[in-house]
């Protein structure tokens, strides 16, 4: 499956890290944005060693590489998760403005009719946040927020990032056991 990671300016880079790791059998595209590497900086450290070991998982672009292949068409990509996203980046897609590698991208998935995830790591939201949600979310994207369930009973933050990460390869049809699944 040839897939785009978009990881952005919102906290939960872990989360975007996981599921790169998750997706590494996969034909990986990976964006990252200038506001993701700050947050690299504050919740995992060092950023020009999370970019490198990103790379061991696909191939890596800016999103100033405008030119890149995902911001065509005609360069066919399965699916697309931006992961985490943040509400800056949400409301650029739900509004059509392309101006960069990661909203052309989505703007391509949706003109294309392909498979987009957006993971929104915001809380609380506001009635804005939730319109252009909705917006998205008639327009057939997924949206699935970074919230982990505890029925499984997580043993720590990395069995809660698993939890989420198994959640979004659920819903691009990706067979993974992150997660205990519910069973009643």
């Amino acid at each position: 499956m040839k897939i785009i990671l978009a990881i952005t300016g919102a906290s939960g880079v872990p989360i975007g890290m996981r599921l790169a790791e998750a997706l590494r059998k996969e034909q990986l595209s990976i964006i990252v944005s200038e506001n993701a590497k700050k947050v690299v900086g504050y919740e995992v450290g060092d950023v020009k060693k999370f970019l490198a070991e990103l790379s061991k998982y696909g191939k890596l672009y800016n999103e100033a590489e405008i030119d890149a292949p995902p911001a065509s068409g005609s360069a066919i990509f399965d699916a697309m998760v931006v992961c985490p996203c943040s509400m800056k980046t949400l409301s650029a897609v739900a509004n059509g403005y392309c101006h960069n590698l990661i909203t052309r991208s989505a703007d391509v998935m949706l003109k294309e009719g392909r498979k987009l995830v957006i993971v929104p790591r915001e809380t609380p939201v506001s009635a804005i946040h939730l319109e252009n949600m909705l917006k998205l979310s008639r327009l057939g994207v997924v949206i699935l927020p970074a919230s982990p369930a505890f029925y499984h009973k997580p043993k720590g933050i990395g069995d809660m990032v698993d939890f989420i990460v198994g959640k979004i390869l659920d819903s691009l049809r990706i067979e993974n056991h992150l997660y205990k699944r519910w069973n009643g």
